[in-house]
């Protein structure tokens, strides 16, 4: 295999577990959306999908685990189910393309077996981003419009976006950067020309060499 292929291969695996890792502290993290008040300033309160925390200024942490699942609101819900099967398939994925790069021996040597599943592993990679790209992007699109709601008067607070959300957006972008580089590591591959078998050296018939 060419040393690209194998560099893109190595790549996209550390790429992918540091994308998945982002995913991980995404999803259990508290710091979805963020809110403070002006009449409490020294305390910040924020929401994450499995509890919320209030964090005062002295450095105090406060959290509380929903009572409910039926509770919940629908993005939240929705949140949840989505950040969980991005893991779930961002495992798996990695799990199919660990065996597939050229660096690991396994199938037997055989490299059709080897590429389908890098190409496997890549394609799980992507469908993990995106499942993860959705609810971080769905949270943060319902926070936008309560934020600018015109109905609501100013003085009630509002959430805001928190760190957890930028956490989740970098590891659904990393997660389909890799899926994608593992793609095009197993095209390059395929792609690659093959030495030329030696031909086997033409036999001479028994009396050739006393005629």
């Amino acid at each position: 295999m060419d040393e690209c292929a194998r560099a893109l291969e190595l790549l996209a695996m550390l790429v992918y577990a540091g994308a998945w890792l982002c995913a991980l502290g995404a999803t259990v993290s508290p710091q979805w959306l963020s809110m403070s008040t002006a009449l409490l300033p020294v305390e910040r309160y924020e929401l994450g999908l499995w509890e919320t925390c209030v964090v005062q200024d002295v450095g105090a942490v406060e959290c509380r685990r929903y009572d409910s699942l039926l509770g919940l609101s629908p993005d939240l819900k929705l949140a949840r189910v989505l950040t969980c099967a991005s893991l779930a398939v961002g495992v798996l994925g990695f799990l199919l393309a660990l065996p597939g790069i050229s660096l690991v021996n396994s199938c037997g040597g055989d490299s059709g077996a080897k590429r389908t599943l890098t190409v496997a592993g890549g394609v799980l990679g992507m469908l993990a981003g995106l499942l993860c790209l959705v609810p971080v992007s769905y949270v943060a699109h319902l926070a936008v419009v309560r934020f600018f709601d015109d109905t609501v008067p100013d003085v009630v607070p509002r959430w805001e976006f928190g760190d957890a959300l930028f956490c989740g957006w970098a590891g659904g972008f990393l997660l389909l950067a890799a899926g994608l580089v593992l793609l095009v590591s197993s095209c390059w591959s395929s792609a690659a020309p093959r030495p030329p078998r030696p031909r086997p050296a033409p036999r001479s018939s028994p009396g050739a060499e006393y005629v």
